[in-house]
């Protein structure tokens, strides 16, 4: 028989990341900021999507973190959105840094004390 291996959970935003914590995946931190900044503009997933050219169950499931859009959806979605793709990528960049961030932190210096240990 197969051993069952346990799909990774996203960490709960109200608690801080721990080393053990899986790395939040680029999909879902892209969805994350596409969806703020549509909300930042008040549009709806059917006004954004109709000025991407994509469907709204689409844009919806982009946001939510289940496709992993081409970079000619992701494009398009940020241009409907008024952003240019460094200011986006940029963005959920600093997310991921940010995200990891107290993590790193505890690997550097678990190796720091591993160097003067030795």
């Amino acid at each position: 028989m197969a051993d069952i291996v346990p799909f990774p959970r996203a960490p709960r935003p109200d608690r801080r990341p721990q080393p053990s914590d899986p790395e939040p995946l680029w999909r879902q931190l892209l969805g994350d900021q596409l969806r703020r900044r549509r909300h930042e503009r008040e549009e709806t997933l059917t006004e954004t999507a109709e000025k991407a050219g994509v469907s709204p169950q689409y844009l919806s499931e982009v946001e939510r973190g289940l496709k992993e859009p081409s970079s000619e959806m992701i494009a398009a979605i940020s241009g409907a959105l008024e952003t240019s793709l460094i200011e986006l990528t940029s963005a959920v960049a600093d997310e991921l840094r940010t995200a990891m961030a107290p993590a790193s932190a505890l690997v550097s210096a678990g190796r720091a004390a591993f160097a003067l240990a030795a």
